[in-house]
């Protein structure tokens, strides 16, 4: 059941925030983008927690698996679980996009995460675009790992989740269009192909790197 819940979260995460960047964007700006993704995740963080515990990342797995909070076998099935549930919300994006009198393939691919001139929104570097990725999901994972710690007050986890992942969003999107989620970088990359593919490599190396160091400063912080 656990794999389902983040197959499932993953899917509303990506679909709702992709959707609404592909969708919606030209109408709510890149605010209105990140909310969308903040708040499908603090939603699914009281849905589906219960369940999986709402990583719905990639990245928030990896740093609890660093944290001795999971197991690897746990991890891989988590991570296959949300590659398909990105991989989905992106073809069902790219399908009501299609449905839209000029949709096309590329209004997918202008959601798609890129760095470079001609795939980054601001034209960012590939190393600021590492660095951005990188430090932005640390942020990210340690508020996971702070806010589910077992002495954080219970029943509020969602609420910060969802507020950095809003922040981290609005701050990245200039940059890479935000990633900080190698699911959510998947997804439309598989549908798109081409430069995306490329780039792919990217957006799972710096957003996984991040889980690791969050784990790490997370763990030397934290006072026994």
């Amino acid at each position: 059941m656990k794999y389902a819940a983040e197959l499932f979260g993953t899917f509303v995460l990506v679909f709702a925030g992709l959707g609404t960047a592909v969708l919606a964007g030209g109408q709510v700006g890149n605010v209105g983008v990140a909310f969308a993704f903040g708040l499908a995740l603090l939603a699914m963080a009281y849905t589906m927690g219960p369940v999986s515990g709402c990583h719905i990342n990639p990245a928030v797995t990896l740093g609890m698996l660093a944290a001795k909070r999971m197991s690897a076998k746990e991890a891989v099935g988590y991570w296959v679980a949300q590659a398909i549930g990105a991989t989905i919300a992106a073809g069902v994006v790219l399908f009501i996009a299609e449905g839209a009198p000029g949709g096309s393939i590329a209004s997918l691919a202008g959601a798609a995460n890129g760095y470079g001139m001609q795939h980054s929104p601001g034209h960012y570097s590939m190393a600021a675009s590492f660095v951005a990725e990188m430090f932005l999901t640390m942020l990210l994972v340690i508020t996971v790992l702070g806010v589910t710690d077992d002495r954080a007050p219970k029943g509020f986890a969602g609420i910060p989740i969802g507020l950095i992942l809003t922040t981290i969003i609005i701050a990245g999107i200039p940059v890479t269009n935000g990633s900080f989620n190698p699911a959510r970088s998947i997804g439309p990359a598989i549908w798109v192909g081409g430069w995306a593919m490329n780039q792919l490599w990217l957006f799972i190396v710096a957003p996984m790197t991040g889980g690791l160091l969050a784990a790490r400063v997370y763990l030397g912080i934290r006072v026994k």
